[in-house]
């Protein structure tokens, strides 16, 4: 086991390594400069298409496009891909950057956010346009899918590669890891047992999960923009109290991403390369752009146009990582709590008590174990999918029923191995989902000119015909 631990260590330090990092991020920047710049640009029509993406709509439909495809709204859609990215990364995430990296780190968890916004949108492209049917009827699609009927038959192997990663993650990053964190959560606030934690989470997801992706979708639907406004109220009140330290903490931002800084109270110091490393690292973990986990979830969407579901996908990153991950920063950085050399979750309900007193590491609490909740909904999806492509489509109640009999397992395990080989096949995921993307990108450049050229674009038809 220590030899399986070490070798995996040393994948994991190379798939989370700068040169991944790099492909990520070069990935990102050449799709955003071959879109010039239109997720940026359009991010406004983006939140208008989600706003009428909240149901199946007449308007979304021209004579030459009858009905819409797909088992869920396109808001449902992008929530559901938001209760997989929303969680521990926005917690836990943003202060293990800020203590490794820096008030300087969160600069680059932005500027991957803004690259990441071109990932996600040709993600979704991808997806809608080289989406299949299953043997029910139901729409499939993602990294695995654009691969095969994208790249055709030869990179049928890759497809089964993002799968195989896909399939194991989930039961790690998005299962095991998210409810052993709200136990732990919940022993240290509320002196909840870790067995009755895991229990309680495994009765209410398997609920939502057996019932496969349109009860997803409802729950994530409903669950996610409630969780999400309620935490950014939550740390807006926080800057409210630490209104004067709001204009520092940008300063520090801006600043300590271009410069060292020197190690003061129990902080450690952070060179600008950790502040880079550690942003960038902690950014992608948290929106997961280039992962290729989204757009498993956006190939469900009732859309037969591919960049209008992209334009939707490109706001999970702004959400994600612009809003959600920045109010958990400032909340940070406004206190002075971050110098004191704590980290993760214990760093955010530190700052969050600090101005509110009695009931601030309460709030990050709940916060989590409901961030958490909504992963595992979110990931138990996109591993029954990744399990389907590999064994097809009699697999996928097996899967579910493992899936939820392992939450219980997590609440209670020590995850030290687990967290490690998760964590690794997460990172791996993403470079068979890179090279689709590149080798595609022609595709997802000529639909998008189609589109704002005003041309009727009709690639989304489901590639039954092609399997």
């Amino acid at each position: 086991m220590e030899t399986l631990t070490s070798l995996l260590g040393a994948i994991n330090g190379i798939v989370w390594g700068p040169l991944m990092l790099i492909l990520l991020l070069g990935v990102g920047i050449y799709l955003q400069i071959g879109l010039k710049l239109m997720p940026i640009r359009k991010l406004g029509m983006g939140f208008k298409l989600m706003w009428q993406g909240r149901d199946a709509k007449p308007s979304d439909k021209t004579p030459s496009q009858p009905s819409d495809e797909g088992e869920i709204s396109p808001f449902n859609a992008l929530m559901t891909a938001l209760s997989a990215t929303i969680g521990t990364g926005n917690i836990a995430g943003v202060a293990t950057a800020i203590a490794l990296g820096g008030p300087g780190a969160v600069f680059w968890m932005w500027i991957t956010a803004l690259v990441g916004m071109a990932t996600k949108f040709a993600e979704a492209v991808l997806a809608v346009r080289y989406r299949e049917t299953d043997s029910t009827g139901y729409h499939v699609g993602g990294p695995m899918f654009y691969i095969k009927n994208g790249l055709g038959r030869k990179w049928l192997w890759l497809g089964g590669l993002f799968s195989f990663f896909g399939a194991v993650a989930a039961f790690g990053i998005g299962n095991t890891v998210q409810s052993n964190s709200v136990a732990d959560a919940m022993d240290a606030t509320f002196g909840v047992p870790h067995w009755l934690t895991g229990v309680i989470i495994m009765v209410l997801a398997g609920a939502v999960i057996l019932g496969g992706i349109k009860r997803i979708a409802k729950v994530a639907g409903k669950l996610v923009p409630v969780m999400g406004i309620a935490y950014v109220i939550a740390g807006l009140l926080v800057l409210i109290v630490n209104a004067g330290q709001i204009g520092d903490a940008f300063g520090l931002i801006f600043y300590y991403a271009f410069n060292p800084m020197a190690a003061a109270g129990g902080f450690a110091g952070a060179a600008v390369m950790a502040a880079i490393r550690f942003g960038v690292a902690r950014g992608i973990f948290s929106n997961e752009a280039g992962l290729g986990s989204a757009p498993i979830a956006h190939a469900a969407a009732q859309t037969k146009n591919p960049v209008r579901q992209g334009l939707i996908a490109m706001l999970g990153t702004f959400i994600d990582t612009i809003i959600v991950c920045t109010i958990t920063a400032l909340v940070i950085l406004t206190s002075t709590v971050w110098m004191e050399g704590e980290a993760g979750a214990s760093l955010t309900a530190l700052s969050f008590d600090a101005a509110l007193p009695g009931f601030g590491n309460q709030i990050v609490a709940i916060a989590l174990a409901i961030f958490a909740f909504t992963t595992i909904l979110g990931w138990s999806f996109y591993g029954e999918k990744c399990c389907q492509f590999l064994f097809g489509t009699r697999s996928i109640m097996l899967y579910r029923v493992l899936f939820v009999l392992a939450i219980p397992l997590g609440a209670i395990a020590q995850l030290g191995f687990i967290w490690l080989m998760a964590d690794t096949f997460n990172a791996m995921m993403a470079i068979p989902n890179l090279i689709a993307l590149a080798l595609l990108s022609p595709v997802v450049f000529k639909l998008t000119r189609d589109y704002f050229a005003g041309k009727d674009v009709l690639p989304g038809e489901a590639l039954d015909h092609d399997k």
